[in-house]
């Protein structure tokens, strides 16, 4: 977990780069918590996301989640490594295993430090 990243209550994570696109990902908890990643189905390059509603699925050797976006915006790419390798989920959440990039305005109010998503993985 970095302390330079933001996160969500529902385990995504957000890092925002210099030029007003954020890096978005599942944490390493919520990867340990899914098992075994074997499918991601995540939006297309040019959709719009709204924090908090569903932009795409995560399946594993266990279940089937729902992946909601952290912020309002619109996707400016999908990583294509961890379509073809989900598995990079599991192994490299942080990096290798980023999700999609997606421009932005604002981030919302209710993201949380790496602090704060520590306390809130914990209780």
């Amino acid at each position: 977990m970095s302390a330079e990243l933001l996160y969500s209550k529902d385990h995504e994570w957000v890092r925002v780069e210099s030029d007003g696109v954020a890096v978005i990902g599942v944490t390493d908890f919520a990867a340990e918590q899914l098992g075994d990643v074997v499918y991601v189905d995540l939006p297309e390059a040019g959709s719009d996301i709204a924090a908090g509603t569903e932009m795409g699925e995560i399946e594993s050797t266990k279940s089937v989640s729902d992946l909601f976006s952290p912020i309002d915006g619109t996707v400016t790419e999908v990583n294509d490594a961890v379509v073809d390798a989900p598995e990079l989920v599991n192994s490299s959440p942080f990096e290798e295993g980023w999700l999609i990039k997606a421009s932005f305005d604002s981030l919302p109010d209710d993201l949380l430090s790496a602090e704060e998503y520590k306390a809130l993985t914990q209780s």
